[in-house]
C-alpha cells in the first residue's frame, strides 16, 4: 500500500501544476452486474503487469490485496475479474498467447496455481500439474507456443503442450525471474532461463542445460529479458544484477548480451544513471539499483530499465530509461514531479495535484509490448503508469483528472482498504469515504468525482481515517478519527503482522472535511471511532482509542476525560468502535490481544455504559468472543445487537452473533467464513440485514437476509471478496456502498 512522507521544501508556486505534453481523455468504466466501482482509484499496491503481443489495448494488473484487473482500452479504463474466477498473484507476471488474443495464462491466488482464460478473461479454469506456487513470469514461445517456461517454488518448469503437463528442467535452479525463446542464423531454436541463481540456455528443448552467466559481477538476476528479430539477425539478452560501487566506480546494473549469453558485457552507457553516492536526503540509495529491464523481438535493440532513485530531481531521480542501441546509449523518459518543471510529462494524479510533488519509488512490476516496445506499462506502491509514444508522454491507469481542478473519476483500478462510506446528513451529494493508507476524500457530486485531501488540508496522522461523527445541529460539522496504524481490527494487527501502536487522535471540520484541526488532550495512540450525543439534556463527544480505551468531551472536543471504568483491562484497552445509541446507552468494543498463538481473554468484548461512560459492564459475558470485529445496535432498541467475529485459536466463534435481551443470551445467527466482519441493518426495509466477511472468506463476502436473520442469500455479482462494512443512502432505497479491504467502494443494488 501507498505511504505518503513528508519530501522536499514547499518549491511548488506556478510549476507545480504544470500540464503534460499529452493529456487523453476516455469515459468512465461501464457498471459489470449491477456493481459499480467508486471512489479514488489506485492508492495502493499493484504488481505483475503485462501487455498482448497481438492486441496492445489488452492489459492486465495484480494487486497484493487479492483482485486482478484487466484493460481493453490500453490502460485508461480497468474491469476487476471476479474472485470466482482469478484472484491476484504478486510474484509471477501473466502470459498472453502469441497467436490467440483471447487465451491468457495467470498465477491464480497467493499461493498462485495455473490457470488459463480462453474468453478474454471472463472465465478462467486451471491447468497443468504444477507443484508449488509460480514465480518470475509465464512465457511462451512465440513461433511454438505449446512450448511454455514458468518458475514453480525454487525450480524452472516446462510445457510442450501449452501447459497441460510440466517437467522440472535439470540445470536452472533458484526462484525464476525471467525467460526468452529466440533463434540466430541457422543455429537451433533455444530457450534462456534466469534465477536469482544464474542464466541457463538450452539447444534441445529444454532437454538439457547449460549456464550462461559468463561476465556477470552477480549471479543474483532481478529481471531478464531477451528480444530476436524475425530475420534472425539481431539477438540481444539483456539483465540487471545488484549495482555495487569498486573504488567509487558503479559495477553492477544493466548487462548484455549479443551473443546468446556466451559472454555478457556492461549495458550501462551514458546518458543512465550511474551513481554511487546519494544526492540528497531523500535517495532511495546511494547506489542506483536496477530492478526490471524489458526488451522484444519487434526491435530487439530498444530496452527499458527501471531504477531507485539516488536524489529527488533529475538527473538523480527514479527513471523509465530507454535505449535504442543495446544499452550503449540511454535517455530518461519519465519525469514525474510537476516541480521538476520543463521535463515534466507525467499526467497529474491526486497525489501531484494535492501535495505538488510525485513520491518516488522503484516500479513493482514493467511491462512492454512485445509488438510495440512504445507502449510500455509498470505500477507500484499506488499507481499505474502508461506511455504509448515510446515515454514522451505517461498516462495514469490509475486515476483521471476532472475539469475540476482537483477532483478525479475512477477508472475501475480500485485497490485501496476503505472502512466507512458515508452520505452527508446535511447535504446528501457531499459524500466521503475514510481509507487506509491515503487517509481521506470526498465528492461533490454523490461520488461521481473525488478530492483527494491535499498536504494543507490533512489531518496530522494522514495514513487512515477510520470515522466519521456528524454533527446534528450543524452542518459542515464534522469530527474524524485518524491514525498513522492502519487495518484494525483485520489480521495484519491481531496476527502481529502490522505495528499496532503509533500516534493518532481526532480532528475536527467546520467545512465539510475540506480542512481538519486536530484536537488537543487526548492520548497519542490510534483513534479507530468517534461518536457524538445530541439529546434535550446533553451534548457530548466520544472517542475510542486502540489501546487506551474511551475518552469524553462535554465541550466540542476542547477538553477531553478519560472514562474507562470497568472497560477492558489494563492489558487490553484495544477499542475498535463506540457507538451512542439514541436512548444514551454507549457502548464499546474491544478486540483480540494476542501474543503467537497465545490469545488473551482478558479485557476482549462488548461492554456498555447506562451513565454516560462513568462505568462499564460487559454485554457477551455470557458468550466470550476472542476476537471480535465489529457489532451494530438495533436504532429502535438497544437490546438488540448484532456482534460479529473471527475465528481465533481454533475455537467455534466465528460468525453473526444477536442478543435480543441486553446480552443475557446469544445466538449465532449466520456462519459461513473464517473472518466475519460485521451486520448492518437496513434503515428503509425492515427485517434486511447484510452480514460481511473480510479475509478468507470462502466465496461470496456478502449475504443478504430479508428475513430478520432465519436466511441468507448471498450476492454473488460483487466481484471482490473481501467486504467490511456496507452504508446505505437515506433518499435511495434501491442502492447500497459496500467498503472493502482491498477493492475500495462498491455501489450496487440493494438486493441480488
Amino acid at each position: 500500500m501507498r505511504v505518503f512522507v513528508s519530501c522536499l521544501m514547499a518549491v511548488i508556486a506556478l510549476v507545480a501544476f504544470a500540464r503534460p505534453t499529452a493529456i487523453l481523455a476516455k469515459p468512465k468504466p461501464k457498471k459489470e452486474q449491477g456493481w459499480e466501482a467508486i471512489g479514488l482509484s489506485g492508492g495502493g499496491a499493484m504488481f505483475c503487469p503485462a501487455v498482448s503481443p497481438l492486441d496492445p489495448k489488452l492489459m492486465m494488473i495484480n494487486c497484493d490485496m487479492s483482485c486482478v484487473f484487466l484493460s481493453k482500452d490500453g490502460g485508461h479504463n480497468w474491469k476487476m475479474i471476479h474472485y470466482s474466477q482469478l484472484q491476484g498473484n504478486t510474484r509471477c507476471k501473466p502470459g498472453f498467447h502469441p497467436t490467440d488474443a483471447k487465451v491468457i495464462f495467470a498465477a491464480g491466488g497467493w499461493e498462485g496455481r495455473l490457470k488459463v482464460t480462453r474468453d478474454a478473461g471472463d472465465t478462467w479454469s486451471d491447468l497443468g500439474n504444477l507443484p508449488e506456487g509460480l514465480r518470475g513470469e509465464i512465457a511462451i514461445d512465440p513461433e511454438r507456443p505449446e512450448f511454455m517456461l514458468t518458475g514453480s517454488g525454487e525450480r524452472v518448469f516446462l510445457s510442450t503442450d501449452g501447459g497441460k503437463q510440466w517437467n522440472a528442467c535439470k540445470g536452472p535452479s533458484g526462484e525464476a525471474t525471467g525467460f526468452a525463446f529466440g533463434k540466430v542464423g541457422k543455429g537451433p531454436r533455444a530457450m534462456w532461463s534466469a534465477t536469482k541463481q544464474g542464466i541457463w540456455r538450452s539447444d534441445d528443448d529444454g532437454r538439457s542445460w547449460n549456464e550462461k552467466s559468463n561476465g556477470l559481477p552477480s549471479r543474483e538476476i532481478r529481471s531478464f529479458s531477451g528480444g530476436f528479430d524475425a530475420k534472425g539477425k539481431v539477438a540481444m539478452l539483456y539483465c540487471a544484477v545488484p549495482g555495487t560501487s569498486e573504488s567509487g566506480k558503479y559495477a553492477g546494473g544493466v548487462f548484455a548480451s549479443r551473443d546468446c549469453g556466451e559472454k555478457w558485457e556492461s549495458a550501462m552507457g551514458e546518458g543512465i544513471n550511474a551513481e554511487t553516492k546519494a544526492a540528497d536526503s531523500w535517495a532511495e540509495s546511494e547506489i542506483a539499483q536496477y530492478m526490471h529491464v524489458a526488451t522484444s523481438n519487434a526491435k530487439p535493440l530498444t530496452v527499458w530499465a527501471f531504477n531507485t532513485n539516488t536524489g529527488l530531481f533529475p538527473p538523480h531521480h527514479c527513471g523509465a530509461y530507454k535505449s535504442e542501441d543495446g544499452g550503449k546509449t540511454w535517455k530518461a523518459t519519465f519525469y514525474p514531479d510537476p516541480r521538476m518543471g520543463k521535463p515534466y510529462n507525467v499526467e497529474p494524479d491526486y497525489t501531484t495535484v494535492g501535495d505538488g510533488q510525485y513520491y518516488q519509488t522503484v516500479p513493482n512490476g514493467v511491462a512492454i509490448c512485445a509488438s510495440n516496445p512504445d507502449i510500455a506499462l509498470f505500477v507500484d506502491g499506488g499507481n499505474a503508469l502508461v506511455t504509448d509514444n515510446g515515454g514522451k508522454s505517461w498516462f495514469n491507469g490509475h486515476t483521471r483528472q476532472c475539469k475540476e481542478k482537483g477532483f478525479f473519476e475512477n477508472t475501475g483500478l480500485v485497490v485501496t482498504s476503505t472502512h466507512n462510506y458515508y452520505v452527508d446528513p446535511h447535504e446528501p451529494k457531499r459524500h466521503y469515504i475514510c481509507y487506509t493508507d491515503i487517509g481521506f476524500a470526498r465528492s461533490l457530486d454523490a461520488g461521481a468525482t473525488w478530492h483527494w485531501w491535499s498536504k494543507d488540508e490533512k489531518a496530522p496522522w494522514r495514513n487512515t481515517c477510520y470515522e466519521l461523527a456528524f454533527d446534528p445541529e450543524k452542518p459542515g460539522r464534522i469530527w474524524g478519527a485518524f491514525s498513522n496504524v492502519h487495518d484494525i481490527p483485520n489480521n495484519n494487527i491481531i496476527g502481529g503482522r502490522h505495528r499496532s501502536t503509533g500516534p493518532g487522535g481526532v480532528c475536527v471540520s467546520d467545512n465539510f472535511g475540506e480542512t481538519w484541526t486536530p484536537l488537543k488532550g487526548l492520548p497519542e495512540a490510534p483513534c479507530t471511532s468517534v461518536a457524538i450525543e445530541v439529546t434535550k439534556k446533553s451534548r457530548a463527544l466520544y472517542a475510542g482509542f486502540f489501546g487506551k480505551g474511551v475518552w469524553k468531551s462535554t465541550d466540542d472536543g476542547k477538553s477531553w476525560t478519560e472514562k474507562n471504568k470497568g472497560l477492558g483491562t489494563s492489558e487490553n484497552m484495544r477499542v475498535t468502535r463506540v457507538i451512542s445509541h439514541a436512548d444514551g446507552t454507549l457502548f464499546a468494543s474491544i478486540t483480540a490481544l494476542r501474543d503467537g498463538n497465545n490469545w488473551d481473554d482478558m479485557g476482549v468484548g462488548l461492554y456498555r455504559s447506562r451513565d454516560k461512560g462513568e462505568t462499564w459492564e460487559k454485554v457477551n459475558a455470557s458468550q466470550l468472543l476472542q476476537w471480535p470485529k465489529d457489532f451494530t445496535v438495533d436504532p429502535k432498541d438497544s437490546k438488540i445487537i448484532y456482534y460479529s467475529a473471527a475465528r481465533a485459536a481454533g475455537q467455534d466463534q466465528n460468525g453473526l452473533w444477536r442478543t435480543e435481551d441486553g446480552g443475557v443470551t446469544w445466538k449465532r445467527i449466520f456462519q459461513k467464513g473464517p473472518e466475519h466482519y460485521g451486520a448492518y441493518l437496513s434503515p428503509h426495509n425492515k427485517g434486511w440485514i447484510y452480514a460481511t466477511l473480510c479475509e478468507d472468506a470462502q466465496g461470496c463476502a456478502l449475504w443478504l437476509s430479508k428475513d430478520n436473520g432465519v436466511s441468507w442469500a448471498p450476492m454473488e455479482e460483487l466481484p471482490f471478496a473481501n467486504v467490511q462494512r456496507v452504508a446505505f443512502d437515506p433518499d435511495d432505497k434501491e442502492i447500497i456502498y459496500v467498503t472493502t479491504f482491498g477493492g475500495s467502494v462498491w455501489k450496487g443494488k440493494a438486493a441480488p
